[in-house]
């Protein structure tokens, strides 16, 4: 059974930064490509960042990119992705997502590619 489970999210003013992680006890995660997407109220999942299984490869959303930072820890197969300067429009709830299989350094940013999906969690910025 595959377990993603997120945390990091809350309320920050704008301008202000949060780290999420996501955590993956159950699985090969050194095996797994990873990314991050959002859902705002009313709107489609969206694509923000994704990781190759190796950690070489990243890949970002125009609206995030140098903002945010994905990144991860096989040894400890937890997933993050550092958000800084955040604007009232980054606001979402926000989720991981594994891929089963991928070569070593290739990143996918389709939700359509991912097979497994944390709960999510909120992040707030205030204006």
């Amino acid at each position: 059974q595959v377990q993603l489970i997120e945390s990091g999210g809350g309320l920050v003013q704008a301008g202000g930064s949060l780290r999420l992680s996501c955590a993956d006890s159950l699985r090969a995660f050194s095996s797994s490509p990873m990314g991050w997407f959002r859902q705002a109220p009313g709107k489609e999942r969206e694509f923000v960042a994704a990781i190759s299984l190796s950690g070489g490869q990243a890949s970002y959303a125009n609206s995030v990119n140098s903002r945010f930072t994905i990144s991860r820890d096989n040894a400890r197969k937890t997933l993050y992705l550092q958000m800084n300067a955040l604007k009232p429009e980054d606001t979402a709830v926000y989720y991981c997502a594994a891929r089963l299989t991928g070569a070593y350094s290739a990143t996918f940013q389709s939700k359509d590619e991912y097979d497994y999906w944390g709960q999510g969690t909120q992040v707030t910025v205030s204006s």
